[in-house]
């Protein structure tokens, strides 16, 4: 790279100023929603040790063993579907995700059957077609295998490995849940074998009793499956629960570099490693030479105005609708962060000027820290997991220049070792 484009690249054109979104924002993003995933029940056949409604976070509502009540789940696709079918929709023929969360989710099986009922013979949305998707621990599976296969869910199960890394993962008497988890996925792999293959994945969970070689390699032996591997939450965490948190966390970058055979996890992993994952965002954010479309290629890239951190616009990829009919953005940010309710009286209750008004105050909070931040046009940092959001945030992620040259050296350097990397990511990522 010639000495023209590295002074680009190391320091771009920063005129930052900072928009606000509107409610017509939120309005828009509900018209093209992309997901909507309902928390089927907060009702649970294990205990997980580090669950995020566990003894280890405060941030979310109690506990109950309650289900979701099906005339909520009714009233807020009834809501969507009028949107969808508004002027704001400029999505023809979309595919909707619908998810059901937990607690685990096969413990509400009525719901679930009810809800694809609906979907299917009910919401008249001509312009909108639709995917089940599910997040389950498997102990169930064995019961609803025909059910899973039929309706071709999308199905994310949870397995922390081989028995010692899902030790973690223990039913309410505190025994392993391993060996039941694994009879009933091969149950499920040796019964719709085409169906696995397509359409299960595995989510693991990187802490002290596993590592990130020990996790890819289990799950892909055993199922021919590359896992999505994701650290213990780190937000939300009880003062008095701190250093035991601390004892079961594992740093996922740390594990993947201890690997003894890191270049080929890292290769297989691709997107879900987070070498890759920072050197395409590199590439998309930060080369010159590489243009979303046409509009970029000829009249140059408009960086004129941007939302402060890297938080989504909300409904901009999901909602979330909690067992209590909070309705969120996501299922990763903390409950008391809801934008929305549905009511007993089953009344969707989404007040767009509260949720801009309330949005646009915490980022006002952080933008002076923005404005300084070398990153911010590649930013993930979610403004709803900083911590004293409500008060004087500090964002963790703040980087300045001496750490922006050296995160740009670290994918040239990478990128030198491996030319590969850069076709593999111009020819199968498409960024967004």
């Amino acid at each position: 790279m010639n000495e023209i484009n590295s002074n680009y690249i190391i320091n771009p054109p920063q005129n930052i100023e900072f928009r606000e979104l509107l409610p017509d924002n939120i309005r828009y993003h509900l018209a093209n929603l992309r997901q909507i995933t309902f928390e089927v029940t907060d009702a649970c056949n294990l205990k997980c040790k580090y669950c995020s409604y566990g003894e280890f976070y405060y941030d979310y509502d109690n506990r109950e063993n309650r289900n979701l009540p099906i005339e909520k789940a009714f009233a807020i696709l009834d809501y969507l579907a009028k949107l969808w079918k508004s002027e704001m929709n400029v999505s023809e023929n979309r595919n909707v995700y619908i998810g059901f969360y937990g607690g685990e989710p096969l413990l509400n099986t009525a719901f679930i059957e009810n809800i694809i009922d609906f979907v299917e013979n009910s919401l008249k949305c001509p312009n909108r077609f639709f995917t089940f998707a599910m997040t389950t621990n498997a102990m169930l599976l064995d019961k609803y295998i025909d059910f899973v296969a039929k309706h071709k869910f999308n199905l994310l199960i949870s397995l922390d490995g081989d028995k010692q890394g899902h030790s973690y993962r223990v039913d309410h008497k505190g025994k392993n849940s391993f060996d039941r988890v694994m009879k009933n996925v091969k149950l499920l792999q040796n019964k719709y074998p085409d169906y696995f293959k397509k359409s299960v994945n595995f989510n693991s969970v990187l802490h002290n009793r596993n590592s990130y070689e020990s996790i890819y390699r289990y799950i892909k032996s055993e199922f021919g499956k590359i896992p999505n591997i994701s650290g213990l939450n780190d937000m939300g965490i009880r003062a008095d629960m701190k250093e035991t948190f601390m004892a079961t966390y594992r740093n996922i970058y740390e594990s993947l570099m201890q690997s003894e055979h890191y270049d080929e996890i890292e290769k297989e992993m691709f997107l879900k490693s987070g070498t890759y994952n920072n050197l395409t965002i590199f590439l998309h954010k930060y080369s010159p030479f590489v243009f979303r479309d046409y509009n970029e290629l000829l009249y140059g890239k408009n960086e004129s105005k941007r939302i402060p951190t890297g938080t989504c616009i909300p409904f901009s990829k999901k909602m979330f609708v909690t067992v209590n009919g909070k309705i969120l953005p996501c299922e990763r940010i903390g409950q008391q962060f809801s934008l929305g309710q549905i009511t007993d009286d089953n009344i969707v209750n989404l007040d767009f000027e509260q949720i801009v008004e309330k949005h646009n105050a915490f980022l006002k909070k952080i933008s002076p820290q923005c404005k300084t931040c070398k990153i911010i046009k590649s930013c993930t940092q979610c403004n709803y997991n900083l911590e004293n959001i409500e008060n004087k945030p500090i964002c963790k992620g703040y980087t300045s220049q001496n750490e922006f040259e050296q995160f740009v050296n670290a994918q040239m350097k990478f990128l030198a070792l491996h030319p590969e990397a850069y076709y593999k990511i111009m020819e199968k990522v498409i960024f967004e």
